[in-house]
């Protein structure tokens, strides 16, 4: 059932899994992908075409009690990114966020209070699980905007344990050390600061949001020669308020959100004492109008221009797109698991098999007919010049059906095989 250039990408994994256990992935990633309706374990494995033929305990042990380990899962996903959307030697650009994971019931492992920012209502109080994702971010050729490809993923386990920023530093110390001669650079929101920032490797740099009330600093001036220990930060900057009043701005051209945007800009190298200690950081102050609200930016990568980091900065919105792509048209977070195992691997495994179902797309899947045949079914998008993620995962859905259906035998199929074929075929667009 599975069609050559998908199995590809999957023997990748055949290290992280026992032969059997293997066997079981394959099937998963495929019923994820495959499945039009509830995408729970049991969904994995009716969309897989398995539900007559094996027990639903395979599929939920395979979460549950099967022996994997989920980060290995995402190292691999890591370098098939790298292999095949990343040009050797380059840079690599990483988004970290969190996001909140509804769930209900009291026996859910993990689950507890949240904040659930992305939430319509005014109450942004929720109950389940958060979960902090790290993607590399590329511009792969049949896109004209940057994407946000998950490689790895883990729980917060709630008040008490590490945070959020902690739980980041350590993905991101994992992945450096995977690739340790190239440089990585980082983008996260205003929640993302921290003295836990302070033990990077040296390579990795952090671009994130001020916050309005932190507290800068003029960098130590030189040793006096006089006795006792050398200033460690200098004279107080203040606010980036009272930074910006004595700045000097000046208006640079800025490629952001897939426009070319003119914004007046100030640049300030200085101390963030109180997040990144006597390390030197440079802050970028954005406004796009004179008296419009001003964004205030901050990174430990001093070789950055301004017009550099507004753009590396705009393009951590492709994190937020993953989030919906993967919540409401790939299903993930709709499984049901209540045990540890199941939990903590369940979520990540789903944000794992977007990722790959890009890079199937980017390897096998594109053509140039695909924008035009969705603007002949939806003409109302009159600006659609891309394939979104709905394309590409009805691209592979309907290389799934090929070889199901017709890889197997050239005889002439039946009717009820043709209608079956054709209702697939509709299916795999819904």
């Amino acid at each position: 059932m599975l069609p050559i250039s998908l199995r590809r990408l999957l023997d990748a994994f055949a290290g992280c899994f026992t032969t059997p256990t293997f066997e079981v992935f394959q099937a998963m990633v495929l019923g994820l992908i495959a499945q039009t309706g509830q995408h729970t374990v049991c969904g994995m494995l009716t969309g897989a075409g398995l539900a007559t033929s094996w027990s639903h305990d395979r599929a939920h042990r395979f979460f549950s009690t099967a022996r994997w380990s989920i980060d290995q899962l995402g190292l691999i996903v890591f370098d098939l990114v790298l292999a095949r959307l990343v040009a050797d030697g380059t840079d690599l650009l990483l988004a970290v966020d969190d996001t909140a994971h509804r769930r209900r019931g009291k026996k859910v492992h993990g689950a507890g209070w949240i904040h659930d920012g992305s939430a319509p209502a005014r109450n942004k109080l929720a109950f389940g699980h958060r979960w902090v994702v790290v993607g590399i971010i590329v511009r792969p050729a049949f896109l004209s905007r940057p994407v946000c490809l998950p490689v790895l993923c883990r729980r917060w386990q709630g008040k008490g344990t590490a945070s959020t920023v902690e739980i980041a530093a350590q993905m991101i110390t994992t992945i450096a050390g995977r690739v340790p001669h190239r440089r990585v650079h980082v983008v996260a929101d205003a929640a993302y600061h921290g003295k836990s920032l302070r033990g990077l490797p040296a390579t990795v740099t952090w671009t994130t949001r001020l916050p309005r009330n932190a507290v800068l600093y003029h960098r130590a001036p030189a040793p006096t020669g006089r006795r006792g220990r050398p200033r460690l930060k200098g004279a107080r900057i203040g606010t980036p308020e009272q930074a910006a009043a004595t700045c000097v701005w000046s208006t640079v051209s800025v490629a952001r959100y897939g426009r070319i945007d003119t914004v007046s800009v100030a640049v300030l190298d200085c101390l963030w004492y109180g997040v990144f200690g006597p390390l030197p950081v440079r802050m970028v102050l954005v406004r796009d109008r004179q008296t419009g609200p001003m964004l205030a930016l901050i990174t430990t990568d001093l070789s950055v221009t301004a017009g550099e980091l507004v753009a590396r900065y705009a393009a951590r919105w492709a994190i937020e797109v993953t989030f919906f792509d993967t919540r409401q048209i790939l299903g993930v977070g709709q499984a049901r698991n209540r045990t540890a195992q199941a939990v903590n691997r369940t979520w990540a495994f789903g944000m794992y098999v977007y990722t790959i179902v890009v890079i199937w797309y980017a390897v096998s899947g594109h053509r140039s007919g695909i924008v035009a045949d969705r603007r002949t079914h939806a003409p109302w998008y009159l600006s659609k010049t891309d394939p979104s993620f709905a394309d590409i995962l009805t691209a592979l859905r309907r290389t799934l059906i090929a070889a199901r259906f017709m890889g197997s035998r050239p005889a002439q199929p039946t009717n009820a095989e043709i209608r079956q074929v054709q209702r697939a075929w509709a299916l795999a667009a819904a």
